[in-house]
């Protein structure tokens, strides 16, 4: 195959018809801000996702959109990896808006992925930036919560990770991030709890289990302290098979 002579064939068609692809310098821009997390900036630069700046990946219009919202996907995960974004976490989350994109059949659904999944990064890293900020210790204790979302967390076993004495850490993780271990704990196990519902067809019970909460009744008060909604009214409002609908 002579890819050299397609090469210049193309060239010369998008000249013809005046198409060119997005310029470089805008999508280092764009990526640049969900690396950051200046949601701010990704607004001002963020553009419709529709077929013009792109090219042609299918002759199918819609088929052409999900492949280059999957290419523009996997190059924010690899962004937001390079910019701290544990790259598991990352990973997966490109998986899941992937797994999403790959039901949709419309332009105005894809554009809306499109924003939703560069907001999601992009307020991730503005956490994680922050978290950048923090004392040694502080960042030593959100990992280790992070690591250990579904197994039994004790303050003495964060403190013993991040080399430090129990009392001190309660202190200086309160003094510094305004909130209590104990209630940072509870907030990212609601995070995952929220995730779980919305992408996995697991009951309540389970989640419950999985994310060592002592009972049922206290998942279901905990997760709507913090969400306002019961588990149910989430799952009926998020779950992702609404999508396909």
């Amino acid at each position: 195959m002579n890819t050299t002579k397609e090469l210049l064939n193309a060239l010369f068609d998008q000249s013809e018809n005046d198409k060119y692809h997005m310029s470089y310098s805008d999508e280092m821009v764009f990526y640049s801000a969900v690396q950051s997390g200046d949601e701010e900036l990704l607004m001002k630069v963020m553009k419709p996702f529709t077929a013009e700046g792109m090219g042609v990946l299918s002759s199918k219009p819609i088929r052409n959109l999900q492949y280059h919202l999957v290419i523009t996907i996997a190059l924010i995960t690899r962004f937001c990896i390079e910019g701290g974004m544990n790259s598991e976490t990352a990973y997966t989350l490109s998986d899941l808006y992937i797994r999403k994109l790959d039901v949709l059949n419309s332009e105005e659904e894809l554009n809306q992925l499109h924003l939703e999944c560069a907001l999601d990064y992009t307020r991730r890293m503005k956490g994680i930036n922050k978290k950048t900020e923090y004392p040694k210790s502080v960042r030593s204790a959100i990992d280790y919560i992070s690591d250990h979302v579904y197994q039994p967390i004790s303050l003495e076993d964060i403190a013993d990770y991040a080399a430090t004495n129990p009392s001190y850490l309660s202190s200086v993780f309160k003094r510094i991030t305004g909130t209590s271990i104990s209630s940072y704990i509870q907030k990212k196990r609601v995070e995952t709890a929220k995730s779980l519902l919305a992408f996995s067809d697991e009951n309540f019970s389970e989640i419950s289990n999985k994310l060592n909460f002592s009972s049922h009744s206290y998942f279901i008060a905990i997760f709507k302290k913090h969400t306002g909604l019961t588990p149910k009214e989430y799952r009926d409002r998020f779950y992702e098979k609404k999508l396909t609908e």
